[in-house]
């Protein structure tokens, strides 16, 4: 089954559960599309509770559904790789085996403040035990980089936890570890009942500069799927020797590096958030939710065929620092800029933070296009 949740649920999502009549939470958001006209398969929260008590496969669009999950269910090794995979830090433990000379640590937000900097073994990466979509993520390269994450933090924290449930953002916990050098991938993902890695999807995550944290382009091709997927497949099995999740869907960050795989973060019952997997949909043809809960693997030679030079873009539009989330943001002048726009998905900059996201298809004559999107600052687009 599927638990659907704020704060957004894409259009592919809804139309599929409408044709396949796979079971859906009846919560505030799963009434209000139907209410709303959508034809959805609701089941109610006790028979929800009894089917995931029961082992029947769930997953969710959106990382604020996992209190219910936790919070009505019994299904003690679902809500252990929920808390185990959610948490940074904890995951970071679990694994520690696998990259013994990381350094890492965790803190306070308090404790951070207090932090002596010249003790700490440049560079690192700051950022929240618990988050989502890059909030509060600082490549932190020297002292200037560090008093500006700490001012950002005080200005900022407040705001995050407005925008986002403490189940989502966390409620004050830090962790700082060592830069990890490398290609930054993120991988859609499932175990099955014994355990067994099941690769989706793979995007490479490109950033403009080494002090981008930002989301802004994750690209996928048949190359980028087949050169990985073995790859990730043998360490994503070696990860689960250690957590034990079964019938479990998973998006994971990480950086590769002379193949070494060091992981980022996980994120526990879905795929790429806000809808992003969808990416897979647009480029393939197939639907990663569709994948895991019926058990199936998508025939990769059959969803790359045809499409063996094509790149595909997910861009999530994050807005410039100095917006006040008033301005009108001029999303056909976006699309103008673009040969071949797959989707162009708005979003309440004020409610999600982002302006939304941009599904593309390139090849190597619109490389440019890659190249403008990753260095736009969208203040071109604002009015």
């Amino acid at each position: 089954m599927i638990v659907l949740d704020e704060p957004y649920v894409s259009e592919p999502l809804i139309d599929w559960l409408e044709q396949s009549q796979h079971p859906v939470l009846g919560n505030a958001v799963g009434r209000a599309l139907v209410e709303g006209g959508r034809r959805l398969n609701l089941v109610d929260e006790d028979e929800a509770t009894r089917r995931i008590d029961e082992g029947e496969r769930v997953c969710t669009n959106s990382e604020n559904a996992l209190a219910w999950i936790v919070d009505n269910t019994t299904n003690a090794p679902l809500a252990r790789a929920i808390d185990l995979f959610k948490d940074k830090a904890a995951m970071r433990r679990a694994l520690a085996g696998l990259d013994p000379d990381l350094f890492f640590r965790t803190c306070s937000i308090d404790e951070l403040f207090k932090l002596d900097f010249g003790r700490l073994p440049v560079p690192f990466v700051l950022k929240p035990s618990v988050g989502f979509c890059s909030v509060g993520v600082y490549a932190i390269q020297g002292r200037e980089d560090w008093e500006r994450a700490l001012a950002d933090i005080q200005k900022n924290a407040s705001s995050w936890h407005e925008m986002y449930p403490e189940s989502v953002i966390g409620s004050g916990s830090f962790i700082l570890e060592g830069y990890v050098d490398g290609t930054e991938y993120a991988l859609d993902a499932y175990f099955d009942e014994q355990g067994r890695a099941h690769i989706l999807n793979v995007l490479r995550h490109d950033f403009a500069s080494a002090e981008d944290t930002s989301d802004r382009m994750y690209v996928t091709s048949a190359a980028i799927v087949r050169d990985n997927a073995r790859t990730f497949v043998t360490w994503l099995d070696r990860v689960n020797a250690l957590v034990g999740a079964r019938n479990f869907p998973v998006h994971v960050e990480v950086r590769v590096d002379d193949g070494h795989v060091c992981p980022i973060e996980f994120n526990p019952l879905r795929f790429a958030g806000l809808g992003g997997t969808d990416v897979s949909y647009y480029a393939y043809g197939y639907r990663t939710y569709e994948a895991f809960l019926e058990g199936t693997q998508p025939d990769f030679g059959a969803a790359f065929s045809g499409k063996e030079d094509k790149v595909y873009t997910m861009s999530l539009l994050n807005p410039p620092a100095g917006v006040t989330g008033d301005e009108r943001f001029d999303y056909d002048a976006l699309r103008a800029r673009f040969s071949h726009v797959l989707e162009l998905r708005p979003f309440d900059v004020k409610r999600i933070g982002n302006y939304g996201f941009l599904f593309l298809e390139t090849d190597a004559e619109t490389a440019d296009e890659l190249r403008f999107l990753q260095g736009t600052d969208l203040w071109e687009f604002l009015r």
